[in-house]
């Protein structure tokens, strides 16, 4: 399985962390809407993405649920039709919620940054430093941390799991 160190953070405003971001980045922005549907799956999580109509991508994923830098372990599948195998997955497994939210993403190096305006939740930046095969997850929380720090985020604005969670009633 791929793997990555993550952090998700709340933040005031995507329009504040977007210059910042933009200044550390070397690809980007590229804007994404993402509609995702989260199914029971009692050994991690599993969404399917829908981007479009036709394209989507199914993921499950392992990660802990902290607040601070975590691994997370995930695999994909690609779908061109995420509307039928969103329907096929509800009916299968049962659906535990859906989170739509705009994402600009930029690229700093090896590190996806995430600005998400959520639906029904605010505005929020995640950070994905993806791992080599054999790296130790200790370089890439390493690589989170100083991100962290370059972009402005302090410990209380991490939050634990997904988005998922916080809209949970």
């Amino acid at each position: 399985m791929a793997r990555n160190i993550e952090i998700k953070a709340r933040i005031g405003g995507i329009a504040e962390m977007e210059a910042r971001a933009a200044a550390l980045a070397d690809r980007g922005p590229i804007i994404i809407e993402q509609d995702d549907t989260f199914f029971a799956c009692p050994n991690g999580r599993l969404k399917l993405r829908a981007r479009t109509v036709d394209d989507g991508e199914l993921i499950f994923y392992r990660r802990a649920d902290q607040s601070g830098p975590k691994e997370s372990f995930y695999l994909l599948a690609r779908t061109r039709e995420p509307d039928a195998l969103r329907e096929v997955l509800s009916l299968a497994y049962g659906t535990a919620g859906r989170v739509r939210k705009l994402r600009t993403l930029y690229w700093c190096g090896r590190t996806r940054i995430h600005l998400d305006r959520v639906e029904g939740l605010g505005d929020f930046l995640e950070l994905e430093v993806t791992l080599a095969e054999d790296e130790p997850p200790a370089a890439g929380e390493a690589v989170a941390r100083e991100l962290m720090e370059k972009l402005g985020i302090r410990a209380e604005e991490l939050i634990e799991g997904a988005y998922i969670d916080l809209l949970a009633p």
